[in-house]
């Protein structure tokens, strides 16, 4: 038992150190990281994130972030950088280096290259008096006081605080380029939210063998048609097949309570004439929204008054939206 209250206390005393030290580095943010946001918005070439060790994975993180939030980003790994991948710096980029204690072997020869390839170079680093700060047109300082455990320097609390950094630039690029939920999903076409912003009621609805019946059908034609169908419900139509009510199962149900003789009722006399409809190229989350307003599974898919689909509930949850 006392060694699990340890364990939870380390865990604790971890979260709370990243939490503080995250918290410092929101302190240092000043004119040098406005300076990073206005030269990357003003950039003509790309972002180049650079680092090595935990540092590479943390730029790795940081591309992937700035990549789906509008900002066009490629990663190079130091150490590859210098055996050839140095060819993907161009003049007029920016690279990102991301080091702890910016004095790194790679970077002591990075650092020189990339000055004579006229791309400008931002220092993500936690030793703001190190080569590679020296080196550096811009400064993210990331300065924290010490590791998660100090007697074991691991990065931990540090590549914690390069990773919140990396967010803070991608969030205020995002923000200055007035980057709107829709240019999200366009990135992220198959996320819960990109389908919500791009998925339409046309893409998922049935239209084959639908449940439709003649507004003077006997109800038993009603029965087979709703029951048949995964819909549980019956489109009514006129003589000019124009959508003039529903037959749900609620309906049926409620048809049976009331009378024990059911082979001389008609369509007509139980049907709902105010169903339920959504357009085709509806998308399908307000298809979603009108489902759990009026408490229904289905919605019938209409245009000019013909009924041209389903759309269920059932459909929509297998597409992941939510």
């Amino acid at each position: 038992m006392n060694i699990v209250k340890n364990i939870k206390k380390i865990a604790e005393r971890v979260l709370l150190n990243e939490a503080k030290s995250i918290a410092k580095i929101a302190e240092l943010i000043d004119d040098e990281f406005e300076k990073c946001v206005l030269e990357i918005l003003n950039l003509k070439g790309h972002v180049i994130v650079t680092g090595i060790g935990k540092s590479a994975i943390v730029a790795n993180k940081i591309v992937s972030t700035l990549n789906s939030t509008g900002t066009p980003s490629i990663f190079m790994h130091a150490a590859d950088a210098i055996h050839g991948d140095l060819g993907m710096v161009q003049p007029g980029d920016v690279v990102i280096c991301i080091s702890k204690s910016g004095n790194t072997p790679e970077l002591k020869l990075l650092l020189p290259l990339l000055r004579r390839s006229d791309a400008k170079v931002i220092a993500l680093v936690s030793n703001v008096h190190s080569f590679l700060a020296d080196k550096a047109d811009f400064i993210l300082n990331a300065t924290v006081d010490e590791e998660a455990y100090p007697n074991v320097m691991a990065p931990t609390t540090s590549t914690s605080a390069h990773m919140a950094l990396g967010d803070a630039l991608a969030i205020s690029l995002l923000e200055a380029r007035g980057f709107s939920k829709e240019d999200f999903a366009r990135f992220h076409p198959g996320g819960a939210l990109g389908k919500q912003l791009y998925l339409k009621v046309k893409d998922i609805m049935v239209t084959k063998d639908l449940p439709i019946v003649h507004i003077e059908a006997y109800i038993k034609e009603v029965i087979i048609a709703a029951s048949s169908k995964r819909f549980g419900s019956a489109a009514i139509v006129d003589d000019q097949q124009n959508l003039v009510g529903i037959v749900t199962d609620g309906d049926l149900r409620r048809m049976l309570e009331k009378h024990s003789e059911i082979s001389n009722i008609y369509a007509k006399q139980i049907m709902n004439k105010k169903p339920k409809t959504i357009g085709k190229d509806d998308y399908v989350v307000k298809a979603l929204n009108a489902m759990e307003d009026n408490n229904i599974l289905q919605l019938i898919v209409e245009k000019n008054q013909k009924v041209v689909g389903f759309i269920h509930l059932h459909d929509i949850l297998k597409e992941g939206i939510f």
